[in-house]
């Protein structure tokens, strides 16, 4: 099969990642191969790519938000036939036994095992899964379309719980007097974050520095949009940060109202800048979202087929996966970047 291998990590401009023929793998116990049709792109995988995050594994092939079809199925993967569509996510594997996976927090797992990172992923034309931790995919939405939920979109779901944002039955999307948000970076993450936000009856802002993007968030409904350092016109009840910039917090911190949030959701982050105690007082609170649960990625799929979100998105085949990740790093993509196999 195709696939694109990482032989030592460095800057996308250089065109790190190698198109290689590999064996199609066999699926073990308790694993499917899948046919990849589409994987979107992410910043994780510019992390992984240029080693913001320390190699896991040697010539990993990169990518983890994966929709395919079941070819076959290992020993005891009995839960979906083959053929079925489902989606691969960056989870791959958790231990199932430490005292978070025990308690219902797999996302912190001790021994967790991630896709294309620590085990192949879906800048190929075949992955391998465990059968337990896949998403089918809803009806209503291509392959193309799914991709991008499956890290950004739940990732953006998660910070929305995390920043205490949710559905107010009281108000529909156009009633406003719901949480105040503002949403910092405005790619693939930030445009479903923003409709799911919607949806719960938020108000939402968005500081990005793109105006291609900041016309795509007024387009999906923010009340207001600006530079990535402005201000928003209102006090925040929260604020969720998924650009890469740590510079970013500390003016996030100056927008929210007394006893508002600031959510980070990103894997990694450029560092955070020192700054005076009365931004974080009156009971403001930073932190930060680490992976997720698969109830956390099933309770989204459900939620964004009943929306249903609209993912903006960018196609670009399997043979361009190195111009595709430079686009993404230059804010070339608005909305979604997707390959398609």
């Amino acid at each position: 099969m195709k696939a694109w291998t990482l032989a030592r990590p460095a800057p996308v401009e250089q065109n790190p990642l190698q198109l290689t023929e590999l064996p199609v793998p066999e699926p073990g116990e308790g694993q499917i191969l899948v046919k990849i049709t589409a994987c979107g792109i992410c910043r994780t995988d510019l992390h992984v790519v240029e080693g913001e995050l320390a190699p896991r594994q040697p010539n990993i092939v990169p990518g983890h938000q994966i929709v395919g079809v079941i070819e076959r199925s290992g020993k005891n993967a009995r839960r979906y036939r083959e053929g079925t569509r489902v989606g691969i996510p960056w989870l791959h594997k958790t231990c199932g036994i430490c005292a978070y996976c025990r308690s219902g927090r797999e996302n912190l797992c001790d021994s967790p095992t991630f896709t294309g990172y620590s085990v192949n992923g879906g800048f190929a034309e075949f992955a391998l899964a465990e059968e337990d931790f896949v998403y089918p995919i809803p009806d209503g939405f291509s392959d193309q379309q799914a991709a991008p939920m499956l890290c950004a979109g739940i990732i953006g779901f998660c910070c929305l719980r995390a920043a205490g944002i949710q559905r107010d039955a009281k108000l529909g999307s156009a009633n406003w007097g719901g949480a105040n948000l503002a949403i910092y970076g405005f790619g693939a993450a930030g445009h479903v974050c923003l409709q799911v936000a919607r949806h719960w009856g938020a108000k939402v802002f968005v500081c990005t520095r793109e105006e291609k993007h900041r016309r795509l968030a007024a387009e999906l409904g923010a009340v207001w949009t600006g530079g990535a350092m402005d201000q928003p016109p209102e006090k925040l009840d929260a604020a969720i940060i998924f650009a890469p910039a740590g510079e970013l917090v500390p003016p996030a911190l100056a927008a929210l109202d007394k006893g508002g949030t600031v959510v980070l959701g990103g894997i990694h982050m450029s560092p955070v800048p020192s700054f005076p105690y009365p931004l974080i007082y009156h009971e403001r609170g930073l932190r930060s979202v680490a992976n997720n649960t698969r109830q956390d990625g099933h309770e989204f799929l459900r939620l964004a087929a009943e929306i249903p979100v609209r993912t903006e998105i960018q196609l670009f085949p399997l043979s361009l996966v190195n111009q595709a990740l430079n686009a993404l790093k230059h804010d070339g993509i608005r909305g979604a970047g997707v390959i398609q196999a």
